[in-house]
């Protein structure tokens, strides 16, 4: 079995691929749902939107649940104290998404046109809201989140709802949702035909480019505006638990230092910039795939970007940086990592065979006329 550092490592790295998956699954289907009254002008379009997603939907969700399961077991006082200090922030999160089965289940359940798009809104919002507060909370990190621990490791939070609705962290926010809203259009364009492919097709034009502006934006505000933090003092990787075991400051030039100290990891925001030029251009020529590729490189870039300025980092404190949460010291024991790096081994392999499966036997395009075929199968 692994040492504890590389354990540690190893499930970092983990974490970050399960995140990534729910991103990459889930985040085309909010995307596609958060579009939803814009590129359906009618109640069939709207259908032909809804049952792209509908055979994958509920299972894109279950990468959420995987990965907040993974933290918990993995880093149970980060887990602790971001579900406590976010804790409003994931009730908004956990409500929009209730939203989610109710809509898709009960929308087509009465012919009344003023039902169905009550349920068309509800989606819609149920949609955005999630793919905002991701994007708002990722940004907070960079901020540092008011918290401290005391000596037995109990955790005060000073902070509340509204402080979260900060300038930058709305700016994260806006970086998630245009992320996010490519990649749903890009997956309508590869699933639907006629005129919701065009508006998928414009719509991918639109969001690529508020995904390009407010990346970069972010990226330069937190280079020139805002100072990261640095362990200052030696850490044992394979010592106990202990957080307030070291030395943290402020002297971290914009989240830079990991940037200047492994320049390969500079490949990530290339990366994410490349991800959404590529959606924008191959959106402008009609190349589906090659559009759905862009947005996917997006969010593997984004998401990369964001986990390699943070390094070490989980859960920076901005009232106690030595209170601050990092992979090395949050972690669990040296046993529980490797036990579940044995499940993990065996499981998620298995998970993305049957996954990839189940995409390529419900593979094709849905069409108007599939809908009106079907009005009592489908949703």
């Amino acid at each position: 079995m692994f040492d504890y550092e590389t354990l540690k490592l190893i499930w970092w790295v983990l974490v970050g691929v399960l995140l990534i998956g729910f991103a990459l699954t889930d985040g085309f289907d909010l995307g596609a749902v958060i579009l939803l009254p814009f590129v359906g002008k009618t109640d069939s379009e709207r259908r032909v939107v809804l049952n792209t997603m509908g055979p994958h939907w509920e299972g894109n969700q279950v990468w959420l649940v995987t990965a907040a399961g993974a933290l918990f077991a993995a880093w149970p006082i980060v887990y602790a104290a971001s579900f406590s200090g976010f804790y409003w922030a994931m009730l908004i999160v956990l409500f929009a998404l209730f939203t989610r089965p109710l809509g898709f289940d009960y929308r087509s359940k009465i012919d009344n046109p003023n039902w169905r798009s009550r349920w068309d809104w509800t989606l819609c919002v149920g949609s955005f809201v999630p793919s905002l507060v991701f994007g708002v909370a990722f940004g907070n990190l960079f901020l540092g989140v008011p918290f401290m621990l005391d000596d037995t490791m109990r955790i005060t939070y000073t902070g509340g709802f509204w402080g979260l609705l900060n300038p930058f962290g709305i700016l994260a926010g806006l970086v998630s949702v245009a992320m996010l809203t490519t990649h749903g259009a890009t997956w309508l364009m590869m699933r639907t035909d006629q005129q919701i492919f065009q508006r998928s097709r414009s719509a991918v034009q639109l969001f690529a480019i508020v995904f390009l502006i407010t990346f970069i934006g972010a990226g330069l505000w937190l280079w020139l505006g805002i100072q990261g933090y640095s362990v200052t003092s030696m850490i044992n990787f394979n010592g106990p638990i202990d957080p307030l075991s070291k030395i943290v400051e402020q002297n971290n030039p914009g989240w830079m230092a990991n940037y200047t100290q492994y320049p390969i990891m500079r490949i990530a925001p290339i990366v994410g910039i490349v991800g959404g030029v590529l959606a924008l251009l191959a959106a402008t020529i009609n190349r589906s795939a090659l559009a759905f590729l862009g947005s996917s490189l997006m969010i593997v870039g984004a998401l990369c970007t964001a986990g390699f300025a943070l390094f070490p980092f989980l859960m920076p404190s901005s009232i106690d940086p030595a209170s601050s949460l990092t992979m090395w010291d949050a972690v669990s024991s040296h046993k529980t990592l490797g036990i579940m790096f044995v499940a993990a081994a065996i499981f998620v392999p298995l998970i993305l065979i049957y996954t990839l499966w189940s995409y390529i036997k419900m593979w094709g395009t849905v069409k108007v006329a599939d809908i009106e075929g079907n009005q009592h199968d489908l949703y």
